[in-house]
């Protein structure tokens, strides 16, 4: 359904370190850097037909995160929720909501952490059991 998601950060260099550590949980790669035609600087991670993507504020105000939004990055296990959860805190990421674990929902079990990155962004961290 989504071809990529984009990111806002005041601080790119600080937001690859974070997201090189926290999707490299994942297996994704290194981003392809990029500079738009007007300077802006950007970071694209590719992985499973997907792109996530972050940038300096093409308007040059500040970066800001969405309230009620959240990203959610699928994981294999839930070992995989657990090192995304620890490696994003241990990058300055901010756990939050109920620390990593199962939920029952109507949806069925879902294997979730919440964590917010340096610039408040939030991410979800999920594994569906079977």
């Amino acid at each position: 359904m989504f071809s990529h998601i984009m990111i806002g950060s005041n601080d790119l260099d600080r937001s690859k370190r974070f997201y090189d550590a926290v999707l490299g949980v994942l297996g994704v790669g290194e981003p392809f850097p990029n500079t738009n035609l007007t300077g802006q600087r950007r970071l694209f991670y590719r992985h499973d037909g997907g792109s996530f993507c972050i940038t300096e504020p093409i308007d040059g105000a500040e970066a800001t995160c969405a309230n009620g939004a959240t990203i959610g990055f699928k994981c294999a296990s839930p070992e995989q929720v657990h090192a995304f959860h620890d490696t994003a805190v241990a990058q300055d990421g901010t756990s939050i909501e109920a620390p990593p674990g199962l939920r029952e929902s109507s949806l069925g079990p879902l294997y979730l952490a919440y964590v917010r990155d340096p610039d408040g962004h939030k991410l979800c961290a999920l594994f569906r059991p079977k």
